[in-house]
């Protein structure tokens, strides 16, 4: 009973950390901006300060007042780097717990656990002493985070700062990322193992026999040689996501979470031998949770190949079919749980422990909750993982909240893109910076920049959390005209269209890269989702805002727009 209560613990903590991961802006959050080929702008993926005066955009107007010319821009309470900055303490703090838990789930693998008893022998009876064992063991347990730490720095400095900001939106970089956490989940789920060269970890392991730090170095270093064929699919799916995040920490940040959560329970089973009675026995059970870990990550790859095909507009992961996978997915999760699937390398199953049964329970009970969603149902606390609704192929909850309602006011206008992005809840939505501002002079409203991606796992939050509020969607359909500007998107741009930024020296050729330049050189942010309220000049007009799902917070907002507006079109 404790055992598989251990197990099926940290796996219900892996799995509510998945859930809730994008409303802390964690593991698995893509979104963080795309900046392409301008690594010399955002190296570290910073808020401006300053903006040279003579960026210029379309007509030629100065598209930015300094800081200095209207301080009060600079206080935008929900600014990006506040809340969804690549480099933000709230992603790296997400980074670092993601790590922590991937150590938990790290420490019950078959290849580290059976080794504790093993290790915290030594420290008790080859130390002499029990001062000089617990010595001993703290410095293991040092030497264990200090090499997946310096793991975490190898991947930073191979990457680079510019390679980890464009890794964050590029299509290729999450293709990659999807292949590779797929031959991971594989290695989970019992195909084949991902080992290192016996001829390596033998040379090592020569080495830890030594006495004093330089063998209780190679002890720790044995350790991570040894089990790397548990863990490397996890630290390669953590340095995925932190990778992914674009932060340039990101890397060695999730890898001192993962070290840390790895090291201290061989120092406390060290400090206190006497707990080695109360560990459950080694068994199949260590198998399960290997396998359990399978299913999510083959689960969560799909979200890396989502990014790929909303970038390209393939066509093939749209909402309803990627919600179909998961279902799948989790349904075969439940019923291994439940013991109705079998691997050649799980061990029979005769009965079913209550915690068992349980968190079988809780499975298949997620996997019912997703079925709604193949109709359109919202799904909220999934949204920021799922495909954006619009790309929904039969959605009866977007046909009942349609009914009755008048033809947009812009269906006679032929919309620049608007074959390729589609606004969600029925908004008569641009997405064009310069087209929306030319009907809003014809229409004498304000304008509402959506800076957003499809990678952005935020302002999907945004847009089926905030969004469908019947204030909020009042005011965006009736008071606003919205231009929704996706900066990782790879249209390309048509050939007169093509331009050298000004901002970053960088030749501008897709869409996405056209409106990041923009977002940049004038809002001086590279972070989404971003929303800015301008008049029909592109003027600025009340302080921005970022990522906040707090709906009051967002009406008060848009109101101090449309007040702002009114009082400049008076003056």
């Amino acid at each position: 009973m404790k055992r598989v209560f251990l197990s099926l613990l940290v796996l219900g903590m892996v799995l509510a950390a998945v859930l809730s991961a994008p409303a802390q802006d964690t593991l698995l959050d893509f979104s963080d901006v795309e900046f392409t080929e301008s690594p010399d702008t955002s190296a570290q993926a910073t808020e401006y300060t300053e903006v040279p005066d003579d960026v210029v955009f379309g007509d030629g107007q100065d598209l930015l007042d300094t800081a200095q010319e209207r301080p009060e821009l600079a206080a935008t309470g929900g600014s990006a780097t506040d809340r969804n900055n690549d480099g933000s303490p709230q992603t790296l703090w997400a980074i670092f717990i993601a790590g922590i838990i991937g150590g938990f789930a790290a420490f019950l693998m078959p290849c580290i656990y059976p080794m504790v008893p093993l290790t915290v022998s030594y420290f008790t009876k080859q130390s002499g002493t029990r001062t000089k064992g617990i010595i001993n063991a703290l410095l293991y347990g040092l030497f264990i985070i200090v090499i997946y730490v310096a793991l975490g720095m190898l991947v930073t400095l191979l990457f680079g700062a510019s390679a980890l900001n464009e890794a964050a939106s590029s299509a290729w970089f999450n293709l990659l990322f999807f292949l590779i956490i797929i031959v991971f989940a594989i290695s989970f789920l019992g195909a084949f193992e991902i080992t290192l060269p016996s001829r390596f970890i033998n040379k090592v392991d020569e080495k830890s026999n030594q006495s004093g730090f330089l063998g209780l170095f190679f002890m720790a270093f044995t350790l991570a040689l040894v089990s790397f064929s548990c863990t490397g699919p996890i630290i390669g799916y953590l340095l995925v996501e932190a990778v992914a995040e674009g932060a340039l920490l990101g890397p060695a940040i999730g890898m001192l979470g993962f070290s840390v959560a790895l090291a201290v329970p061989f120092m406390i089973f060290a400090f206190f031998p006497s707990l080695l009675k109360e560990m459950p026995k080694s068994g199949g059970w260590l198998n399960t949770v290997k396998v359990s870990l399978g299913f999510l990550e083959l689960a969560l790859a799909f979200k890396f190949l989502s990014n790929v095909d909303l970038a390209y507009h393939w066509g093939v992961l749209d909402r309803d079919v990627f919600l179909a996978i998961w279902i799948v997915i989790f349904g075969l999760f439940g019923f291994y749980l439940l013991g109705k699937l079998k691997f050649s390398h799980d061990s029979d199953v005769p009965f079913i422990s209550i915690p068992r049964l349980f968190f079988a329970i809780t499975v298949l009970s997620f996997t019912v909750y997703m079925i709604p969603g193949l109709w359109g149902a919202p799904l909220k606390p999934l949204s920021a993982w799922l495909p954006p609704s619009p790309t929904q192929d039969f959605n009866l909850h977007q046909v009942g909240i349609g009914m009755g309602q008048a033809p947009q006011a812009s269906s006679g206008i032929v919309k620049k893109y608007g074959d390729v992005f589609h606004a969600p809840h029925g908004i008569d939505a641009f997405y064009d910076y310069d087209q929306a501002l030319e009907y809003a002079k014809q229409v004498n409203k304000p304008v509402l920049l959506d800076f957003t991606g499809w990678s952005c796992v935020n302002c999907r939050k945004m847009e089926e959390s905030v969004w469908p509020d019947p204030q909020v969607l009042k005011r965006l359909k009736e008071d606003y005209i919205l231009v929704s500007l996706y900066v990782d998107d790879r249209t390309e741009l048509a050939a007169e269209e093509h331009y050298v930024s000004s901002f970053s020296g960088k030749r501008i050729r897709r869409v996405g890269q056209k409106w990041s330049d923009l977002q940049a050189s004038r809002f001086g942010t590279n972070a989404q989702p971003y929303y800015v309220v301008v008049d029909n000049d592109g003027n600025q007009l009340v302080p921005a805002q970022a990522y906040n799902e707090d709906i009051q917070n967002y009406i008060k907002f848009l109101d101090s727009g449309i007040t702002a507006y009114k009082q400049h079109k008076t003056n």
